[in-house]
């Protein structure tokens, strides 16, 4: 499955950014879908989920600030970012699980300025 993100950019600290990916699948319900996020020298970590029950979970500094979404009507999943801090900045990936079976999208560069 090919995951086509979209979104990122550079943003001053405090502003917002939308990620987009689009995502061939998510209309099952027996799929997760979500972003990590990855720095230089460091694992991917968990930014934001929908578990398959429907759950929303978030990486604790980003509850509060970033929203997930998704629209299956789009095959698409979303991620709000809001109050971006200079720490967020990171290359950005969705994902959707499937089983045992994980996709990923290409990445996409997010920079917050401070």
């Amino acid at each position: 499955v090919q995951l086509q993100a979209s979104g990122g950019g550079l943003v001053q600290a405090g502003g917002s950014l939308i990620l987009s990916c689009v995502a061939p699948g998510i209309t099952s319900s027996k799929v997760s879908v979500g972003w990590y996020r990855q720095t230089p020298g460091n694992q991917r970590e968990l930014v934001a989920e929908i578990r398959i029950s429907g759950t929303r979970n978030y990486a604790a500094y980003a509850k509060g600030r970033f929203t997930i979404s998704r629209d299956n009507a789009k095959n698409t999943m979303y991620l709000q970012m809001s109050n971006l801090k200079p720490e967020d900045t990171a290359v950005y990936y969705c994902f959707t699980k499937w089983g045992s079976v994980t996709s990923w999208g290409q990445g996409t560069q997010v920079t917050v300025s401070s």
